[in-house]
C-alpha cells in the first residue's frame, strides 16, 4: 500500500502539477552526453547469436572488469569474478550464499533502504549498525559489536555510503577485518559510487582485501552511468582457502540462474570504456550543484549540509519542526518539489532532507531555492 509521501506525489502528478524532482537517480535522464554510436555498435556482435553459458560469466567480460581495476592500480584475477545482472542480484546471491533463513546480515544505518526488500526475498534478517556524524561520518564500532549475535553471518559496508557519501577509512577497514576474522563473518562491500570522490582522489577498493573473506560488488549502472545495460559483478577475495571455497559455492548459485545476457557481456569492454567520458561529466555536475548548495546556505542560517566525501547525494540539515515525511509532503503540496525525507534512509532523528547532486543544474537551482525558502518560513 502506498505510503503518505508516495500518495502525495502521485496525487500532485495526476492533478497536472509540475514537480521538480530532487531525488533523480537515473543518469540517463539528466542531460548527460553519451557516445550513442559506440554503445549501440558494441551490442552488434555476431557472437551474440551463439550461446556459450559460463557460470561466472564470459571470460572476456571478466577480463574487462579486471582491466578496469588495473586502471585503478589494483590487481583482480578474472577467475575471482562472478558476473551478475545487477548489484541487487549480487546481494541476493550473497545473502543466499552466506546466511540460512532467519540468520542475520549487519547493514549500516543510515543507508539505502533496498537492503530490506532484498533480505525479505531471501528470508534473511537485517541487523542495523550505526554510523555516527561528528564533523564527518564514522562507523560506530562499539555499536557494530553490540549488534552482533550468534546468528550474524556477514557485515555490509557501502563504500561510499548512500546517501551520506562517507568512505570506509583505512582504520575502519582494519577494524572490520579484525571483527570478521574473530567472528567468522564475511564482508560484503558495495562500491557502486567508488569512483565519484568529490576531491577527485582515488579510493581503494575492497576487491583486493585479503584479511577477511570479502565480496566486493560494482557494475555498469554507476561506473559508466548505464543502468539499463544490466551488468554487475562480485569480486571474491580473502584468505585463500576461504575465498576458493566461497567462490566455488557462489559459482553454483550463478550457474543456477545464468542471468547475464550474452550481448552485454560481449560489449563489456566498450561499455566500461565509456566511463572515461561519462564520469567527468557527472563529476562536474555534482561539484557544481554542491557549490551552488553551499553558496545558498551562506545566506540561509536556518539550514546546513552534512559533510560528504563522494557519491551522488547531499544531506541537508533543516530545523526539525515536524516529522521529515510531513516536511517532504509539504514541499510537494506547497512548492512542487520532491525531496527524500531522512527517514527514507533510516536517519535516527528528524530534520534531514536528501537531494540528488546529478540533477540538471537549472532544475537543481530552482528546486533548492524553493526548498530553502519553504524551510525558512516554517
Amino acid at each position: 500500500m502506498p505510503n503518505p509521501l508516495t500518495r502525495a506525489l502521485r496525487e500532485a502528478c495526476e492533478s497536472g502539477k509540475t514537480i521538480i524532482d530532487l531525488t533523480v537517480s537515473n543518469p540517463t535522464r539528466v542531460g548527460i552526453r553519451y557516445n550513442g554510436p559506440a554503445i549501440l555498435d558494441a551490442l552488434r556482435n555476431e557472437k551474440s547469436l551463439d550461446y556459450r553459458p559460463e557460470s561466472k560469466g564470459l571470460l572476456s567480460a571478466r577480463e574487462a572488469v579486471a582491466a578496469y581495476h588495473k586502471d585503478r592500480g589494483e590487481t583482480v584475477d578474472p577467475q575471482n569474478l562472478v558476473l551478475t545482472a545487477s548489484t541487487s542480484e549480487a546481494y541476493s546471491f550473497l545473502f543466499r550464499l552466506l546466511a540460512n533463513p532467519e540468520e542475520e546480515v549487519l547493514v549500516p544505518k543510515p543507508s539505502y533502504p533496498l537492503f530490506e526488500f532484498l533480505a525479505d526475498l531471501q528470508d534473511v534478517k537485517l541487523a542495523p549498525y550505526p554510523l555516527l556524524y561528528d564533523h564527518g561520518w564514522q562507523v560506530d564500532m562499539p555499536g557494530l559489536e553490540h549488534a552482533l549475535t550468534h546468528k550474524s553471518r556477514a557485515v555490509v559496508v557501502v563504500n561510499p555510503n548512500n546517501p551520506t557519501g562517507s568512505y570506509i577509512s583505512a582504520e575502519e577497514r582494519g577494524q572490520l577485518n579484525e571483527i570478521c576474522k574473530r567472528t567468522g563473518m564475511a564482508l560484503i562491500a558495495d562500491e557502486v559510487f567508488l569512483d565519484y570522490a568529490h576531491d577527485k582522489g582515488r579510493r581503494s577498493s575492497f576487491a583486493t582485501n585479503t584479511d577477511a573473506l570479502t565480496f566486493t560488488m560494482n557494475g555498469l549502472s554507476k561506473i559508466s552511468a548505464l543502468p539499463q545495460m544490466k551488468l554487475g559483478w562480485i569480486a571474491v577475495s580473502g584468505p585463500s582457502t576461504a575465498a576458493e571455497d566461497a567462490l566455488a559455492r557462489l559459482e553454483v548459485v550463478a550457474d543456477t540462474y545464468l542471468s547475464v545476457n550474452t550481448p552485454v557481456q560481449l560489449a563489456a569492454p566498450i561499455l566500461l570504456e565509456q566511463r572515461k567520458s561519462i564520469q567527468p561529466q557527472l563529476m562536474r555536475r555534482i561539484l557544481d550543484n554542491l557549490h551552488e548548495l553551499d553558496r545558498r546556505l551562506v545566506a540561509n542560517s536556518s539550514s546546513s549540509r552534512l559533510e560528504v566525501e563522494g557519491g551522488w547525494y547531499a544531506v541537508l540539515r533543516v530545523p526539525a519542526t515536524e516529522p521529515d515525511e510531513e516536511l517532504a509532503i509539504g514541499l510537494i503540496h506547497n512548492c512542487g518539489v520532491f525531496a527524500h525525507p531522512g527517514h527514507f534512509y533510516d536517519f535516527a532523528q528528524d530534520g534531514y532532507l536528501v537531494m540528488s547532486l546529478i540533477t540538471e543544474a537549472a532544475v537543481f537551482r530552482e528546486g533548492l531555492s524553493r526548498v530553502l525558502d519553504f524551510v525558512k518560513r516554517k
